[in-house]
């Protein structure tokens, strides 16, 4: 049995419980994400959370997490933390074993589906983008006038300010 209460801090992404622990989550795409300071935060927001949540009567057993959506590694103890990816992540999520492939399915489906429409209106963009690269920086033979190109990039603006002396 398991339920999902409301969000509790910021940082965390999923509040759940589930056999008597609740799950506080942090969701990231892949297992090498964020910079030292990202994951010095999560750390602090976790530490924030479970703070917070100490102080109610009805706290219980809290475990934050690191939710990896793909990637394969084992679930580890990160001391503050719970890092849990793929599959595991699905699982304790769902409840679903399989839950890791099956959502994949529908996912391709829909990808397939737009497809098409996304190549059309890719290629229409890259035709006007040319189109008026070509009126504004070419010249009537079609070769690129680096001068005004450059000019376009990186000439400064007028500046209305004058520089104090």
């Amino acid at each position: 049995m398991w339920r999902r209460p409301k969000v509790t801090s910021t940082g965390i992404d999923i509040d759940l419980i589930r056999q008597n622990v609740r799950y506080l989550i942090s969701v990231k795409s892949g297992k090498n994400w964020g910079n030292s300071s990202q994951h010095k935060a999560l750390r602090q927001h976790f530490a924030d959370a479970v703070r917070v949540l100490k102080q109610s009567k009805h706290s219980g057993e809290i475990q934050p997490t690191l939710g990896i959506c793909y990637g394969r590694a084992k679930t580890t103890n990160k001391g503050i933390f719970l890092r849990i990816a793929g599959q595991n992540f699905w699982h304790l999520l769902s409840g679903d074993l399989d839950l890791y492939t099956s959502i994949i399915e529908p996912l391709g489906f829909d990808t397939q589906k737009h497809d098409d429409l996304f190549k059309e209106q890719k290629s229409s963009s890259l035709n006007r983008m040319t189109g008026e690269f070509i009126n504004q920086f070419c010249d009537a033979n079609g070769a690129i006038d680096w001068t005004l190109l450059v000019s376009y990039v990186s000439g400064n603006l007028l500046q209305s300010v004058k520089a104090s002396d």
